[in-house]
């Protein structure tokens, strides 16, 4: 098993942060009385902001020993939706996948380029959803937002679009 602290590591890249623009087109896909869960979120989320509007929402975090790949909310929920790390993807993918439940997770368009977890789709005979953007998210980094973005962004669904493949402005 891989160490959290490998996972998630906060001197890294994989604590970024989600602009509110992000999580708007996301929005209008999530069922009126869906229970979201957002697993790599604190309540300062974006995600948590947004969702909550709307929805009932069940934020967790490593921070709060509440880590993915082993913990999950003793509440129902109904959907996944959140910014996960990029490392360790397969690892997310699979978990998120074994909960057959539908979900969204924004992720680097990187993925496809690695055979894992398309390969975490089949593997579960899931077909894969994807909400493609317009141009590059600009994530924030120790309060900073990061402007030479070097990679697309998108979200990687499971039963959760309309379509299997939708290009939002953002």
């Amino acid at each position: 098993m891989i160490s959290s602290k490998i996972l998630y590591n906060k001197t890294g890249t994989d604590e970024s942060y989600t602009p509110a623009h992000a999580v708007a087109p996301i929005l209008k896909y999530i069922p009126p009385r869906a229970v979201v869960w957002c697993p790599f979120d604190t309540n300062e989320s974006e995600f948590v902001k947004q969702i909550s509007k709307k929805n009932k929402v069940i934020a967790s975090h490593i921070d709060f020993e509440q880590d993915f790949l082993k913990w999950q909310p003793a509440q129902a929920w109904d959907i996944i939706i959140s910014n996960p790390p990029f490392t360790c993807k397969r690892l997310i993918f699979e978990r998120a996948l074994s909960f057959k439940k539908p979900f969204a997770l924004l992720m680097t368009c990187a993925c496809l380029n690695d055979k894992y977890p398309l390969f975490s789709f089949k593997e579960a005979a899931a077909a894969p959803q994807f909400l493609f953007f317009d141009r590059r998210i600009h994530y924030k980094q120790n309060g900073t937002t990061e402007k030479n973005t070097t990679f697309m962004s998108a979200y990687f669904c499971r039963n959760f679009l309309p379509n299997q493949i939708i290009l939002e402005t953002l």
